[in-house]
């Protein structure tokens, strides 16, 4: 089966995007495993998919898979890359679009100046929503031994602010393999420069430490928000880049660029077992 594919990325967290409108791929899970590999497949974080959308509400259907073949519900910065996608492959002329997802409809903004705004929604605070394995709602929880915020963007986060983001792995690892999270969770390491900037890494479920991850920008700067340590916008360091993000107190709204590289095809009977 030959598979056309885009290759793009937002802050270098990188995505292959498939045009499944016509709904004739259909891809296991070991599939997306060999596809996601960087020596033998293509290579990407996540892979996306562009679908025609179920909801009479919505231009076209977000559908996103990690790199371990698991399916993800939202995806900041592929809904940037999503949406040039789709510009430029003259799917659609509207601007804003709204997109569908497992997580609800999104919106989003092509500026001027190519970069996208995204409209993330709402976050949920609710223990049973995030996934969290704790009797009631607080600002902050012990997760093996380790103090975290946690919240939902149509994905589970857990946030650590820090003074010092330099040895993340194995605390992101034991917060991942906590029971306290039963779906896996997107562990972020956030360290406040000042009310308005914050230096940030992402380990994330499926995928491991990624060079920037949107939601995962969200949700660091609205639990800073919640701390009373960040103002309503702030500028998001992240090691792929610079990302925006602004918090109201109900929606949330992610700001960046989108990049295209190269665009292939590939024979999934030649990759390897």
């Amino acid at each position: 089966m030959m598979i056309y594919f885009t290759k793009m990325h937002g802050l270098g967290n990188d995505f292959v995007i498939i045009d499944n409108i016509d709904g004739d791929v259909s891809l296991s899970t070991d599939e997306i495993r060999k596809l996601s590999d960087r020596r033998f497949g293509i290579g990407f974080d996540q892979l996306l998919m562009v679908e025609s959308s179920s909801s009479k509400d919505a231009d076209f259907r977000y559908v996103i898979f990690n790199a371990d073949g698991s399916e993800a519900n939202q995806c900041g910065n592929g809904a940037r890359c999503l949406a040039l996608y789709i510009q430029k492959k003259n799917l659609s002329y509207k601007n804003p679009l709204s997109v569908e997802t497992n997580a609800g409809n999104m919106v989003l903004t092509v500026n001027s100046d190519d970069s996208v705004r995204v409209e993330m929604g709402e976050p949920n605070f609710l223990p049973s929503i995030i996934p969290l394995n704790v009797n009631e709602e607080n600002s902050e929880y012990i997760v093996e031994g380790f103090k975290v915020g946690s919240l939902s963007i149509g994905n589970p986060h857990a946030i650590l602010a820090l003074d010092d983001i330099s040895d993340i792995d194995s605390t992101a690892l034991k917060i991942q393999s906590s029971n306290d999270f039963p779906e896996g969770v997107n562990v972020g390491f956030m360290k406040v420069l000042s009310k308005d900037e914050v230096q940030l890494r992402v380990v994330e479920r499926g995928v491991g430490e990624t060079l920037a991850c949107g939601s995962g920008a969200c949700a660091a700067v609205i639990h800073g928000i919640r701390l009373g340590l960040l103002n309503a916008k702030v500028k998001v360091r992240l090691n792929g880049g610079n990302a925006m993000v602004e918090y109201d107190g109900q929606k949330v709204y992610l700001t960046g660029p989108g990049e295209f590289v190269y665009e292939g095809s590939i024979n999934l009977r030649s990759a390897p077992a």
